[in-house]
């Protein structure tokens, strides 16, 4: 009996060993499978061919000089042992001088068996298939190509993935930068400025453009109160926190945004700026979401909707629309619920196409027929008009253009929404086709009407079809006709800019306020101007001495027979005196051999000649005025002086003294004969010192 127990001890102990032994094997088995899983979580030792020094490399072959010794990253069957010198020079050469580089590791080149291999594969296959490959420090993933295992890792980096799980050390800070801008906080990614590498995108040169639509906001604030407002391609969340933390309780800002990781960020950020977050994810919303406003003060909603989704669901005062590329994706579903005599704006940074670079794009998009002129950026903002005019319309809805400007890199268009049939068709009708002569860069809208005309080239000022051979002028569009600026609301948003500190933003403020009165004079007043007569503007309900607010701000009625009259009056009166379109460089149109004269004097040569001129900020050297374009190069002829004149910039001065005592600004015909006398006189053998000598007494004759 105590033999038998003893037996039975022994087996007991012999299945226990051998499941001890299946249970390890089973333990590094799921071990190995771990390790390539991606999705793991918990730290562990770094693979063998992560090493911080080649000196650590060598150490795992244990080098001798008088012993073989195999590779530690290679099997036996693809390299031998060998001695010392020869196993440094392999590492060296074949696994450390190719390896990836990331926070003081390198990871080498790998030709052990780690990836998985087909199971009809045996034999020499197996290692014939079996390829050098990288181990990821950050995940288990193993990657045969360096260019891809760079790429990998740079993928990991944008998504703020830097902590190795394979080290077991601590964890490293994070890489989350915290970015300021009008006081206002925001967490930005790695590569935050570059929108194809990272799913919270953040444009510092779009600063501009955020101040421009936020004292948008400040004066339809000033309107109503409180206002529904919404950013819909939320990002950071930074303009809706610029708009929560300055306006308070005067808006109720909702930002939205399609990407987890964004709306993770967007609420991270706001308790950043210490703002109140209120989650919707719901696609089954409505109007009484927010709740009342006393309540939501200092309050942010942040919802996970498309935004096509969200604009049909809920009905907004502001909408900003801000993607990337295009918005003409998302005009329906904004001017669908946007109520009456609120604001949509909307930035648009597919410039290539609006900008004439990629035609095929502007006709694929917009619906428009292009070319690349000397207005391109003006033309760009009458595209994108055309195409939120086109939208309003099959809501049955007008628009009043409130600024469009066009830089380096977006175009901004902000407009007021004017609902009901009738101003419906008034924007439409505003809607035309451009005729451009490619000679001289000549242009006209054409004239409204469906008749066909038999030679429209008539239409354009100048003569270059009877001169010129073949076809010289293109039609462009549709495009639209109407201006581009409100004079009372420009002058209200550089109020705002002024009483905010948003610096960046008064000197174009100034500039657009100048163009849409289309003069040079600069004369702002700091004063509110809230409390001035505002019925310059044509379709916006705002206050006047003599009413109130709520006489005008009747929210969901429609206007008073009285109130509409009064509108048309204005605008009639407006008309008149509309900002002319579009504008002329004045290098375009300068004469070879003259030196021109100082743009600001050439402005006020036009002005004393009775034409009405500015500058534009469409272009630095451009001027936009109501004279023909034969008058234009008529006057920059008249006050230019030729180069070998040294180009004084005082001549062109006193010419203008002499000249405008007596005489008025010659016409198209007299200025091309006074070209071809002066090309006369000069195949008549004048001599340079001779003309040089008597120019200025023939100037002081004339």
């Amino acid at each position: 009996k105590e033999k038998s127990n003893n037996l039975d001890v022994k087996v007991t102990e012999s299945e226990l060993q051998t499941e001890g032994k299946g249970m390890e094997e089973e333990s590094t088995r799921e071990s190995d499978s771990n390790i390539l899983d991606v999705s793991s979580d918990y730290p562990r030792e770094k693979h063998i061919s992560i090493q911080r020094h080649l000196a650590d490399l060598e150490k795992l072959a244990d080098l001798k000089e008088d012993e073989k010794k195999p590779c530690p990253l290679c099997p036996e069957e693809k390299f031998k042992a060998c001695y010392s010198h020869k196993l440094h020079r392999h590492l060296q050469n074949l696994h450390w001088k190719v390896s990836v580089e990331f926070e003081g590791y390198r990871m080498c080149i790998c030709h052990l068996p780690c990836r998985p291999v087909k199971p009809n594969l045996i034999g020499d296959q197996t290692f014939s298939k079996m390829g050098a490959h990288y181990h990821c420090i950050i995940c288990s993933a193993t990657i045969t190509r360096r260019t891809d295992m760079i790429g990998h890792i740079n993928r990991h980096v944008n998504k703020g993935e830097t902590e190795s799980r394979f080290i077991t050390v601590a964890a490293p800070k994070s890489s989350r930068e915290v970015l300021k801008e009008s006081a206002t906080d925001v967490q930005v990614l790695p590569n935050y400025s570059t929108p194809q590498k990272t799913d919270s995108y953040f444009n510092p040169k779009m600063k501009l453009n955020r101040q421009l639509i936020f004292c948008a906001l400040a004066v339809l604030a000033e309107e109503r109160k409180p206002i529904e407002c919404l950013d819909a391609f939320g990002a950071t969340g930074i303009m809706g926190l610029q708009w929560a933390k300055h306006l308070r309780s005067s808006v109720k800002v909702t930002i939205n945004d399609c990407n987890e990781n964004s709306v993770t960020m967007i609420q991270e950020n706001c308790h950043l700026n210490k703002m109140k977050v209120k989650l919707n994810t719901k696609e089954d919303d409505n109007d009484d979401a927010m709740g009342d406003g006393e309540e939501n003060t200092d309050t942010i909603e942040v919802t996970k909707m498309d935004a096509n989704v969200i604009m049909h669901l809920r009905s907004f005062d502001f909408i900003h629309l801000d993607p990337f590329g295009t918005s003409v994706n998302y005009l329906d579903s904004a001017f669908r619920n946007v109520r009456n005599l609120g604001i949509v704006s909307l930035t648009s940074t597919d410039i290539s196409s609006l900008y004439a670079k990629a035609q095929h794009v502007a006709l694929r998009h917009y619906g428009c027929n292009i070319v690349r002129t000397e207005y391109y950026k003006e033309l760009a903002a009458r595209i994108v008009i055309a195409a939120v005019t086109r939208a309003a319309a099959r809501c049955n809805k007008g628009i009043e253009v409130l600024l469009a400007v066009a830089l380096e890199h977006f175009v901004l268009v902000v407009v007021r929404v004017l609902r009901g049939p009738s101003p419906a068709d008034d924007s439409a009708k505003k809607i035309r086709y451009l005729i451009h002569c490619q000679w001289c860069e000549e242009r006209v809208f054409q004239k409204e009407g469906n008749m066909v005309e038999e030679n429209p080239y008539q239409q354009l000022p100048c003569d270059c079809h009877g001169s010129m051979p073949g076809k010289t002028a293109v039609v462009l569009g549709p495009l639209w006709s109407g201006p581009l600026f409100n004079t009372g609301f420009l002058r209200r948003m550089l109020f705002e800019a002024v009483q905010y500190g948003l610096d960046e933003a008064q000197p174009l403020l100034k500039t657009l306020v100048c163009e849409a009165d289309c003069t040079t004079l600069k004369h702002f007043s700091t004063h509110s101007p809230y409390d001035e007569n505002k019925q310059e503007e044509c379709g916006v309900y705002i206050k006047t001495p003599n009413t109130s607010a709520e006489s005008y701000l009747v929210h969901g009625k429609r206007k008073s027979d009285e109130v509409i009259r009064n509108a048309a009056k204005r605008q009639k009166s407006e008309n008149s005196a509309e900002h002319p379109a579009f504008y002329y460089n004045i290098h375009r149109h300068s004469i070879k051999g003259m030196n021109m004269p100082k743009l600001n004097k050439f402005l006020n040569y036009l002005s004393e000649a009775g034409y009405r001129v500015s500058r534009t900020h469409f272009d630095p050297m451009g001027v936009r005025t109501n004279a023909p374009l034969a008058q234009f190069k008529t006057i920059l002829m008249k006050y230019s002086t030729p180069t070998y004149m040294g180009g004084q910039a005082e001549g062109p001065v006193h010419l203008a003294e002499d000249v405008q005592a007596g005489e008025q600004v010659q016409a198209a015909a007299d200025s091309k004969a006074e070209d071809a006398e002066f090309l006369e006189d000069d195949k008549s053998g004048v001599s340079p010192a001779t003309f040089t000598k008597d120019y200025p007494t023939h100037c002081a004759a004339d």
